[in-house]
């Protein structure tokens, strides 16, 4: 462990302000963060603890809600609001980790982790863009089960692994942000970055921008939604594929859908063209696949994971069904 400073701050105004003095690293809950420094992968020369910063979750003149990045993962998962109104994001959380690091992650930490890619991790033996930029991909032609089939390129293929990014995405979030230049919010779906020839840039902030909070707007199909993770195994393992899902029938026909993606890339993927595909048409198995049919065309496999185009086929449609109510 390097030596670093560090610095408590009580709300967004003296986060940024000792953030701007001497640039450093914004900590949360420190589940993801302190493990990077652990294993020498970030050496941060100062850290601002935002932990302390107000954990609220409040109503939105809209009917919604706002969620305070300090806000621990457990907490919102079981809030009553969230699981009656947004259930899809508290079945989120509670797939993701362990008890005991639900209890001490936060919101914005959650959605600023860091990939799980084990080339990523190996500071000592692997080459990784993400990490050292420039130096190659050894995922690439090497162990590749767990990595992206979607907007991936010649320079990186790691997923993110967020489950509560992936609700997120299907509930069109908004996330709050300040930053040195003042105030801007940001649609979940936007702030993570695609790879690219810069696999080290993953997100659209700026320095020294904090997030201060997430937004959700009310609607039917996040009332009426689902999460399902498939995973080696059934306890603090990270997603091989998983889908966020909402749904809302009005008079037989399919009134508004979401359908969101996990461990396929850098960024959740939000199914946009099964979505269009299905809007307005009547709810069926058979319209559900042929629309992930289309959605998966785009799919770039590797040696290890093409198992995935499947899963994400069969694991979207089984959850679509149960939303619908029709015959899996």
């Amino acid at each position: 462990m390097r030596s670093f400073d560090y610095h408590c701050a009580t709300n967004p105004a003296e986060a940024l302000s000792i953030a701007g003095a001497a640039p450093a690293r914004y900590l949360g809950g420190g589940t993801n963060l302190v493990d990077l420094m652990r294993q020498n992968i970030e050496a941060p020369a100062a850290l601002v603890d935002v932990s302390r910063l107000p954990a609220v979750i409040e109503e939105t003149p809209n009917g919604g809600l706002l969620i305070g990045a300090a806000v621990r993962n457990n907490v919102v998962a079981a809030h009553p609001s969230v699981r009656t109104r947004y259930p899809v994001l508290s079945r989120a959380l509670l797939a993701g980790a362990s008890a005991q690091i639900r209890n001490m992650a936060t919101v914005g930490g959650n959605i600023l982790q860091r990939t799980r890619c084990a080339y990523f991790y190996d500071a000592a033996g692997s080459h990784c863009n993400k990490r050292e930029p420039g130096s190659g991909c050894d995922a690439i032609g090497g162990f590749n089960r767990y990595h992206a089939i979607f907007g991936a390129s010649e320079h990186c293929i790691a997923t993110h692994p967020s489950d509560m990014c992936v609700a997120l995405a299907a509930l069109d979030a908004v996330v709050h942000v300040k930053g040195p230049g003042g105030e801007r919010d940001v649609p979940l779906l936007d702030l993570h970055r695609l790879p690219g020839d810069r696999p080290d840039i993953e997100t659209v902030l700026q320095p020294g921008e904090l997030i201060t909070g997430v937004a959700l707007s009310p609607s039917a199909a996040a009332a009426h939604s689902a999460y399902r993770k498939v995973r080696d195994r059934s306890s603090y393992a990270f997603a091989l594929i998983s889908v966020a899902a909402g749904l809302e029938v009005v008079d037989g026909r399919i009134a508004d859908i979401r359908i969101a993606l996990g461990g396929v890339a850098a960024k959740p993927w939000r199914a946009l063209r099964a979505e269009e595909m299905l809007l307005g048409t009547d709810p069926a198995k058979e319209r559900f696949l042929a629309a992930l049919d289309a959605e998966l065309a785009a799919a770039k496999t590797f040696d290890g994971n093409a198992f995935k185009v499947e899963l994400a086929k069969r694991t979207v449609a089984a959850v679509l069904c149960e939303l619908a109510g029709v015959n899996p």
